[in-house]
């Protein structure tokens, strides 16, 4: 790796490190937001704090233009607890950033005082600070708020470390990325009995059984099989002792697919699915069918427009491209049904055994600090460029 970049990133990784040993749960990031806004008023932005709860919209102006560019950094943590053993692990129990998310705000919040130093852009900057990526949408939740209204952009961008990618490489995509997230709960509603007399009793494990083997169908024949789809039974309990039957059986699955045509054929055949199996063993199924984040398309003029600088930036032999999309799931596409945009990933690994991302052990990678916050401002410089350049 080569790349040499000459402002100082010691405040930048302070930040990042306090943010790690600070974090909070989405709709619940109350003492990060207050650190960023902090910094930001600091580094004279205009600060709109509330959006989405807990989210912040940090702006600046510079010159006569009247175009703008929004940029985001999810800022929520995750329930886990943490297992690096860092000196700034996280003090607060049962809850660490293991998904890189201290380093994205880092990187924009290192970014904006470079920018607002420089002064080098004509337009305006609106720099998205997200809660509650992880769970609740926050980035649906601050358009509900007027996001795009009260501060509008005409392109929006986004990035995510991925420490199973090469450090320092950056990897673009047009089109579908990242998947549409959907959660179905089946309750198999069954009748108890003494598990010596099955034919006195309606068995709820057994017709849950066949509806999670009857759900392996689904993809596999009403799908295109050049559409990506999955239909993932992540959890089926029921009963608790060998001699009882129980009286009912659950099941969780979690659904991805990219197509909204698509998306609605997989709810509409799980749907028969559950009820058609436990029909034919006497019993009904309860559905709780809930869609989650839409999916994340990038847009052809924006991911071009990152393709492009990644090789001034970091070089064209650290550009690389995505080859298929990925099947976890992420709230920027509610950004980009809205606007033009394009959201890509930096490469942060370490070695070829990394913990991966939602991991205990997980930890940023520092040394790809310098990497996110110097893209991030050549991104909005090259962007919003002055006449000079």
């Amino acid at each position: 790796m080569t790349i040499k970049f000459t402002n100082d990133m010691s405040e930048v990784v302070a930040t990042r490190h306090f943010l790690h040993q600070h974090p909070e749960l989405g709709l619940s990031e109350f003492t990060t937001s207050d650190y960023i806004a902090a910094k930001l008023e600091e580094f004279g932005y205009a600060v709109t704090r509330g959006l989405g709860k807990t989210g912040i919209v940090a702006t600046l102006k510079n010159g006569s233009s009247d175009r703008s560019v929004g940029i985001r950094a999810d800022i929520d943590a995750l329930p886990i607890e943490e297992e690096t053993g860092a000196d700034y692990a996280s003090l607060n129990k049962g809850v660490m950033h293991a998904c890189g998310h201290d380093g994205h705000t880092a990187m924009l919040l290192g970014a904006a005082k470079i920018l607002a130093q420089r002064k080098n852009f004509d337009g305006t900057l609106n720099l998205i600070f997200q809660p509650a990526e992880e769970n609740f949408g926050g980035a649906r939740l601050m358009m509900e708020d007027g996001l795009f209204d009260r501060f509008p952009c005409d392109a929006v961008f986004g990035l995510h470390n991925d420490p199973s990618l090469p450090f320092g490489k950056i990897f673009v995509k047009e089109g579908p990325i990242m998947a549409a997230v959907d959660e179905c709960r089946i309750v198999v509603n069954g009748r108890g009995g003494h598990g010596a007399e099955p034919q006195d009793a309606a068995d709820p494990i057994v017709a849950g059984a066949s509806i999670i083997m009857a759900l392996q169908t689904v993809v596999s024949r009403n799908i295109h099989p050049l559409d990506p789809a999955v239909v993932t039974v992540g959890a089926f309990n029921a009963g608790i002792a060998s001699n009882v039957i129980p009286e009912r059986a659950e099941m969780v699955i979690t659904i991805r697919s990219f197509d909204p045509a698509v998306r609605g054929k997989l709810e509409e055949r799980i749907r028969g699915v559950a009820v058609g199996q436990a029909a034919s063993y006497g019993m009904t199924a309860t559905i709780e069918y809930t869609r989650g984040y839409d999916a994340t398309v990038n847009h052809k003029a924006e991911t071009d427009f990152v393709r492009d600088l990644a090789k001034k930036v970091v070089g064209p032999e650290n550009l690389a491209e995505i080859e298929r999309p990925m099947m976890g799931a992420e709230d920027f596409g509610y950004f980009l049904a809205e606007r033009p945009g394009t959201y890509f990933f930096l490469g942060t690994a370490r070695t070829k055994n990394d913990p991966p991302l939602h991991h205990p052990k997980f930890d940023f990678n520092d040394d790809a600090l310098p990497i996110g916050t110097n893209f991030w401002v050549e991104l909005a410089e090259a962007y919003l460029p002055t006449t000079q350049g």
